[in-house]
């Protein structure tokens, strides 16, 4: 009886190898995304207290306002706005 070689063939190995290369690929992008994400909520929350600030400023300067922000443009804000 002839000994059986546990071994798959080259093709399956390739192929085996193909795939956790790319699934080593995609957690390497879904890492960078998910640092991305992060950056950009940052930047996001970053820009509101900007946002916040020149609000709170306008209000001291010129009262509670709605500004056209394509004219520059302001007029007074109704209660609730």
């Amino acid at each position: 009886m002839s000994k059986k070689e546990n071994k798959i063939s080259e093709e399956e190995l390739a192929s085996l190898q193909d795939q956790e290369k790319r699934k080593g690929a995609i957690l390497h992008d879904l890492g960078l995304l998910s640092t991305q994400s992060h950056s950009l909520q940052a930047m996001f929350s970053q820009v509101m207290k900007e946002q916040d600030a020149l609000r709170a400023e306008l209000e001291d300067k010129y009262g509670k306002i709605n500004v056209n922000l394509n004219s520059g443009e302001f007029t007074e804000a109704e209660d609730g706005e």
